[in-house]
């Protein structure tokens, strides 16, 4: 089988206001010279669906943590070490995998924020002579990070001991320097490699999404074959591939519309941290110089409720993008009552499923009839292959976007200026 994703541009040139086949054209040399920039010196993120040994040994891992009777998994990362891990839980495992008593591997746990509460609650749930810990920072000294280590490390000292409290820690970083390689080395704790080409936000598809996505059972193999696809059809397809045509629908829509806010809404709550770790992509690769346009997040049809009234009839400054699941998993029939009343028993005979992708395309037809421009990415399914090919997919887009920006897509300069006071103020020494 082969990953069906299609991206639908059409309501954003056919709305007032829209963008041009002139226009498109007009930026077409660039494109295609953005196009040619990706392909000639692919990055890091582009290698990774074909570098098995990344996959293999996150695979063996999981498996030796599953076979330990693991009953906790806590993976302890923030930003891109644990934006892409969370995206791919939520929307590949069961919606309530903790506390299904037949789940496939431990209960995972995510230590991403410094919130005391949230990490005192894993701390109180989970069985600590049981649990595994996975610290993933390239670097090996991001605060936030380190400083949640250091608490699981007290706390499964006090359960284990010294001794073996280091057989139950994996540390995902860089393959050959940072301090989770010194601690590594005079602890004996184990290492999995984030290759040094690829940064955080663009490093799901390395052992930082692989090992916790096996852990609990997903097909890692199958979500690098999705992106493996995506990468050789715009190895092929180049600057004609439909993902690199979005780069510039939506930087034409902001730089000669103003319409700087993109909103991503799936209607699948599956899909909601997808948004999330689209938020980070988009918004790190590209703010920069004064440039990028601010990406947003959204999930039908909660924020039909919410947020649709300001897209509808706000100000006049963004682009909606909705996501539509053709299938989705666990449907449910809507039972037949109250007939006699008519604001509630025509729903009788759908399925929810259906009910959801009326709302979508509902919503898709009154946006563009109030002039408002959207884009629609169509999924097959929510499933490994399909998420694997629209992450690789967006990753692509956005380094061409950065391209046609002019910006580096792969620093991220801004946040520095905050860990410089944060180490200044925490009292690390040279700051």
């Amino acid at each position: 089988m082969a990953a069906e994703v299609a991206f639908d541009y059409t309501n954003l040139t056919e709305v007032e206001g829209g963008v041009t086949e002139a226009e498109l054209s007009q930026l077409g040399p660039r494109l295609e010279e953005a196009a040619n920039v990706l392909l000639r010196e692919p990055p890091g993120f582009m290698r990774l669906p074909k570098t098995s040994d990344l996959s293999s040994r996150s695979k063996a891992l999981a498996e030796e943590i599953n076979a330990s009777g693991a009953a906790d998994f806590v993976h302890v990362g923030i930003g891109g070490s644990a934006l892409g891990p969370i995206a791919l839980h939520r929307a590949l495992d069961h919606p309530l995998h903790n506390l299904l008593a037949d789940r496939p591997g431990p209960r995972i746990h995510f230590a991403e924020n410094t919130d005391p509460a949230t990490l005192r609650a894993i701390l109180e749930v989970a069985n600590l002579s049981n649990t595994w810990v996975n610290v993933v920072t390239k670097s090996g000294s991001t605060a936030e990070t380190m400083a949640n280590f250091l608490v699981l490390r007290g706390a499964l000292i006090d359960a284990v001991g010294e001794e073996a409290y280091g057989k139950r820690v994996v540390f995902t970083t860089d393959p050959e320097e940072g301090y989770l390689v010194q601690i590594a080395e005079r602890e004996g704790i184990r290492r999995l490699p984030i290759p040094p080409d690829v940064g955080g936000r663009f490093s799901v598809l390395t052992p930082v999404g692989l090992l916790p996505a096996a852990v609990t059972g997903l097909d890692v193999g199958t979500l690098l074959r999705g992106a493996g696809q995506c990468v050789d059809e715009v190895t092929r397809e180049g600057a004609e591939h439909p993902i690199l045509v979005g780069a510039a629908y939506y930087y034409l829509m902001e730089v000669e519309r103003g319409r700087n806010v993109r909103v991503m809404m799936p209607y699948a709550d599956a899909l909601e941290r997808l948004a999330a770790w689209f938020v980070q992509l988009w918004a790190e690769s590209l703010g920069k110089e004064g440039k990028g346009s601010t990406p947003h997040g959204a999930v039908g049809t909660t924020d039909q409720h919410s947020q649709v009234q300001l897209y509808m009839e706000g100000p006049q400054d963004k682009v909606i993008e909705l996501i539509e699941v053709e299938n989705h998993p666990r449907d449910l029939r809507i039972p037949k009552a109250y007939e006699d009343l008519e604001g509630v028993g025509y729903l009788g005979g759908h399925t929810l499923a259906g009910l959801l992708n009326v709302e979508c395309d509902a919503t898709r037809k009154a946006l563009t009839e109030a002039g408002r421009p959207n884009a629609t990415i169509k999924l097959a399914a929510v499933d490994e292959e399909h998420l694997g090919y629209l992450m690789q997919a967006l990753e692509v887009q956005t380094a061409v976007a950065g391209t046609l920006y002019g910006v580096n897509a792969f620093d991220q300069p801004g946040v520095e200026a905050g860990k410089q006071i944060t180490y200044s103020r925490m009292g690390r020494p040279g700051y």
